[in-house]
């Protein structure tokens, strides 16, 4: 029914006499949660009988052993319990009564004895209700106990609920508070972190403008702590840059950007601190300078003491610059890295610190080149003097531009080591390169030869320029020294082009023929009878075909000069194979083929468009007085073998660019003003308003694409007609309209006639066709062509 036995534990079980006369009769009190039964404990101990003292002279005082008294688990066991008490008090007064009959001496002691013996019977006789009224008695007692201990509990346990309660309330508040505070205190740590933040980029301005303002503030810029102090220095700039306040005009009114958060005094503090840094970098500007001047006065003092030989003097020259070439390039890297083009800015557009790594470029520049460029021009002075280059344009070319290019070498190698990247580089080497223009220019501009023209530009172009079709990138260190010499490819490519107009000009379209140079077919028996006509090879791809033309035609550009050898590079002989062309024709291949590759592509198209347009004019002109002196059929078959040995060399040059020729045409002009002037209405400014309104005062731009392979194809092709129709003409003469329209025509004698006419006509044909043509596929093609026009006839 109850299993909290503490509730329960009334009187010991176990215990002896002499144990509970040695119990303490004071106890500590337990807690309220601890002490429900403590009144029914208090009774209960009420019925525990005092035990009598022992006369047994053995009895030990001392107090009994403590033991753990058995708590009552039910109310049965408290049922037993207080019925062993009971019976133990009927004993103890038993035991009284017996011993007091023992002691009666007389009738006044028998009736004491009496009475009491008759009590106790009576008692005797309702102990068993007695006993039972006292069990219900303790029961009732312990049971009210029990309801006030309960009672009592559940009050306190009522009050400590609402204890509990009152405390989680204000709990609950203190911990409210409590993150409140640690919020207000984030808060305000990270407002003071903030201010920290914010401040220390203020603060910075005045222990750096001490120190950058101080006497001596250039020594210490070589040291880590001046590169700190600049790295510092941008943190601050781009800081006041992200967080100064900017106005905009909206609708004519000034506003502030809210994009970000602003500062009132970031402006200021901006332009002070880029007044700083511009500071600094000046002391590095002027340590930098100052560093290099110690160097260049010291190896000048040295050059000056004493002569020195070639290999003591580029010591002194390279060796002393790179003593302190790192430490300073480490200085001037710090310019160098603030003078980045920042993003977004306009092409062309310099950093706002670059003047200064270009005056470190220009001081650099200029030291060097007070010691290398007298060098250098000493030693293309003694380059030019000598005998075997005096004269030589393509030995003095090869020789100087070497020496050039190797000390232009030596120059980016130092460079490197005092700078990083090309800025300024190529300037430097410019004035490095110019003794060698000062003499090289000169000699190019008075080189009138051609050929040494070709030369020097076939030199510069395969030993020192940079091939365009290589894939291979260049490495960032590398020298490109096709970027130096190609000024001097320019002037010579610029000297060769004029050489090329003027003979064109001179030995093309100014050429006046000779008669023994007009003596066709005559020169062509001439060359026919020097045997050069049996040992020229095939060229179609059949060797030994009798079909195939016995006139050599090369598929690539023919070199023609005084110095081709007899079997030269197509393997035939040039010379004998030039014998028979005429001058004019000879040069322009000859032009063609020495200014092919050696110019840019777009000049030498117009330069081949002129040239083959003036070759074939003259060629024409030359026909023309071939026709006077012989006959049309000799100045036709002349024009066609000279016209189809041009098309055939022009095929591999590759001629492509058309070039369009302007001019303005004046006819409208001059037909308005005659119109005006008629009307009597020239001087009136609303007639020439309307005219030149309607566009009639302005001459007319004509446009004309100038083709040469059109134009020579367009001669070539009415030259042949007219070579063909001439022999066709002559070949149906018996039958021609008016011999046709006459009474009495007998067209079966016409026939007769035709054939006979056609007999000998076709045998002069192929006799005129084998003087000047060695082909005899074309022969034959010019044969046909006339008998398809007999035929049509």
């Amino acid at each position: 029914m109850y299993d909290d036995a503490s509730y329960y534990t009334f009187i010991p079980n176990a215990a002896t006499q002499e144990e509970r006369k040695s119990t303490p009769q004071h106890r500590r009190r337990q807690s309220l949660l601890k002490q429900p039964n403590e009144d029914a404990q208090a009774n209960h101990r009420a019925l525990e009988p005092i035990g009598e003292t022992s006369a047994n002279p053995g009895y030990n005082a001392a107090p009994p052993k403590a033991t753990l008294s058995r708590r009552a688990q039910s109310y049965t066991d408290f049922h037993h319990a207080a019925r062993k008490v009971l019976d133990k008090d009927s004993n103890i007064e038993r035991k009284k009564q017996f011993r007091a009959h023992e002691t009666i001496k007389d009738d006044l002691d028998f009736a004491d004895w009496y009475g009491t013996l008759e009590a106790d019977l009576l008692d005797t006789s309702h102990e068993e209700y007695t006993n039972y009224q006292k069990q219900l008695e303790l029961s009732s007692a312990h049971l009210d106990a029990l309801l006030s201990d309960t009672t009592e509990t559940l009050n306190l346990l009522s009050s400590l609920s609402n204890s509990f309660k009152a405390v989680e309330a204000q709990t609950t508040t203190f911990q409210k508070q409590c993150e409140g505070l640690i919020q207000e205190q984030k808060r305000l740590t990270q407002l003071a972190d903030g201010i920290n933040h914010n401040l220390k980029y203020y603060s910075f301005l005045e222990p750096v403008t001490r120190r950058l303002n101080a006497p001596g503030a250039g020594s210490f810029v070589r040291s880590e702590e001046f590169s700190s102090m600049l790295a510092r220095l941008d943190e601050c700039l781009e800081y006041m840059a992200a967080h100064v306040r900017a106005i905009l005009h909206y609708f004519g009114v000034l506003t502030d950007t809210l994009s970000q958060p602003k500062h009132r005094e970031a402006a200021t503090y901006r332009s002070r601190y880029r007044l700083l840094m511009t500071r600094g970098l000046t002391l590095i500007r002027v340590n930098f300078v100052g560093g290099l001047r110690e160097i260049s006065s010291d190896v000048t003092k040295r050059i000056a003491d004493r002569q020195l030989n070639e290999t003591t003097m580029s010591a002194l020259l390279y060796a002393k610059f790179r003593v302190g070439a790192s430490e300073l390039k480490e200085v001037a890297q710090e310019i160098r890295k603030r003078s980045v083009r920042a993003p977004g800015a306009e092409p062309g557009a310099e950093s706002e610190y670059q003047s200064l790594m270009n005056e470190l470029y220009t001081s650099y520049s200029a030291t060097r080149g007070k010691l290398v460029i007298p060098l250098i021009r000493k030693k293309i002075g003694d380059i030019s003097a000598a005998p075997s280059t005096s004269k030589e344009l393509v030995a003095f070319a090869r020789n100087s531009i070497g020496y050039t290019r190797e000390m232009c070498s030596e120059e980016n190698d130092l460079w490197r080591e005092w700078f990083e990247g090309n800025d300024g580089l190529y300037d430097f080497l410019e004035s490095v390169c110019e003794p060698l223009y000062d003499h090289l220019r000169p000699r190019i501009i008075h080189e009138n030869e051609i050929l040494k023209l070709c030369e020097l530009c076939t030199l510069l172009q395969t030993r020192y320029m940079h091939d365009q079709d290589d894939d291979d990138p260049m490495d960032a260190n590398e020298l490109d020294f096709s970027v130096l010499i190609q000024p001097a490819l320019e002037d010579a490519q610029t000297r060769l082009v004029f050489r090329t107009q003027a003979i064109l000009r001179d030995e093309i379209e100014r050429y006046k023929p000779k008669p023994d140079v007009l003596d066709y077919p005559t020169n062509n028996r001439r060359v026919s009878l020097s045997g050069t006509k049996g040992q020229r090879p095939a060229t179609s791809g059949r060797k030994g075909s009798i079909a195939e033309p016995t006139t050599p035609m090369p598929k690539t550009p023919m070199i023609v000069e005084g110095g081709d050898s007899p079997n030269g590079q197509w393997g035939f002989d040039t010379q004998a194979a030039l014998q028979g062309w005429y001058p004019t024709l000879r040069k322009a291949i000859w032009l063609l083929s020495r200014i092919y590759r050696l110019v840019n592509s777009t000049v030498f198209d117009d330069l081949a468009h002129q040239i083959v347009h003036q070759t074939t004019l003259s060629l024409h002109h030359a026909s023309t007085l071939i026709s006077a002196s012989r006959t049309p059929a000799d100045a036709h078959l002349f024009l066609i073998k000279h016209l189809l040995f041009l098309k055939q060399q022009i095929v591999a040059f590759d001629i492509e660019y058309v070039t369009p020729d302007i001019s303005f045409d004046f006819s409208g002009l001059s037909a308005t003003f005659y119109e005006l002037r008629d009307r009597g209405g020239f001087f009136d400014p609303r007639n020439l308003w309307r005219k030149f309104g309607g566009g009639k005062l302005l001459p007319k731009v004509v446009e004309n694409m100038l083709d040469a392979k059109v134009e020579l194809d367009g001669r070539l092709r009415a030259v042949i007609t007219a070579f063909t129709g001439a022999f066709a003409d002559r070949i149906l003469g018996p039958v021609d309209e008016k011999k046709v329209a006459k009474k009495g025509f007998d067209a079966i004698e016409a026939v007769e006639a035709i054939k006979r006419v056609a007999d000998d006509e076709v045998r002069v044909l192929r006799r005129k066709l084998e003087e000047y043509l060695d082909d005899k596929r074309t022969r034959e093609t010019l044969v046909g062509a006339v008998q398809d026009q007999v035929v049509q006839g």
